[in-house]
């Protein structure tokens, strides 16, 4: 299968280009300088230009590109740079996708748990409704943004991402250094839910969501196992062999990551209803087993 891939620089776009290669498909990646090599395309996401004649017999495109959320304090122009990777980038390749004369048959977009906001203790699948705050509204026009290709008959799944357990990056990434120090521990109460997916699992489930053409829509990629930020905190400090004893209180969160602070201490306990129904298994379900694989 020829399959384009967005943010393919990133801790799961460039795990999952060398996971796709290794099972023989052709990958191209849309990279946002001049292309260099002959797997490279152009695109400007935010001029919202692609050079669409490269994509011309691409069966199936994975769009995971947009700034970190947890790369930066969110101060009124970075909240304006997240909006804008995310709803401007996908606004931009669903037209460009849409304008092929054969459209791929499949577009993954990778979304986040985020639309939900704070779910407290109760349990949500992909039947609820968005919840309220920046994160939930910015999932909301990020998954509206794909319209076009939905208009043009191309099967859109919106992959909506907990957090991924994996050391060599994104929000997860910086904890293993610090337990490892000794240094970690609970954050706030700690009763907050931390819906999370080990990177093996999450690689998984998008080659399954290629592959599965009777999903589309929001389909939740969290472990059936959601885990409370307390129970983290505990997993990590086994697993680890290291003492959890430090604890940052919910004040100090808030004067370190000012808005975002609302985001860590929220709680959020997703289920992935339609990835199980559809017949996925995870090979890791529990934190301890996804903290396991992550080491």
């Amino acid at each position: 299968m020829r399959i384009a891939v967005t943010g393919s620089t990133g801790l799961i776009g460039s795990a999952l280009t060398r996971s796709l290669r290794a099972e023989g498909h052709e990958v191209l990646r849309l990279v946002r300088r001049p292309a260099e090599a002959s797997d490279e395309v152009r695109w400007d996401p935010k001029e919202g230009r692609v050079e669409v004649a490269e994509l011309v017999g691409c069966e199936a495109v994975v769009h995971l590109a947009g700034a970190s959320v947890g790369a930066h304090r969110w101060t009124d122009s970075y909240k304006r740079e997240l909006r804008d990777s995310r709803v401007l980038g996908t606004r931009t390749l669903a037209g460009a996708l849409a304008s092929l004369d054969t459209p791929p048959r499949t577009l993954i977009v990778g979304t986040a748990v985020g639309y939900y906001g704070d779910t407290g203790d109760q349990a949500v699948t992909e039947s609820a409704g968005p919840g309220t705050g920046f994160l939930a509204e910015l999932c909301q026009d990020w998954e509206a943004a794909a319209k076009p290709a939905q208009d043009a008959g191309i099967r859109t799944v919106f992959g909506r991402t907990g957090l991924v357990v994996a050391r060599g990056g994104g929000a997860w990434g910086p904890l293993f250094p610090l337990f490892k120090a000794g240094l970690g521990g609970r954050l706030g109460n700690g009763r907050q839910y931390w819906s999370h997916i080990a990177l093996h699992d999450h690689l998984a489930a998008l080659r399954f969501l290629l592959g599965e053409e009777s999903l589309s829509g929001p389909v939740n990629l969290t472990a059936p196992q959601p885990a409370t930020n307390r129970e983290v905190t505990a997993a990590m400090g086994r697993v680890l062999h290291r003492p959890t004893l430090f604890a940052v209180p919910a004040p100090v969160l808030r004067i370190a990551l000012g808005e975002f602070a609302q985001d860590v201490l929220g709680s959020q306990r997703v289920l992935p209803r339609r990835l199980l129904d559809a017949g996925f298994r995870f090979a890791f379900p529990t934190v301890t087993d996804a903290i396991r694989s992550a080491v």
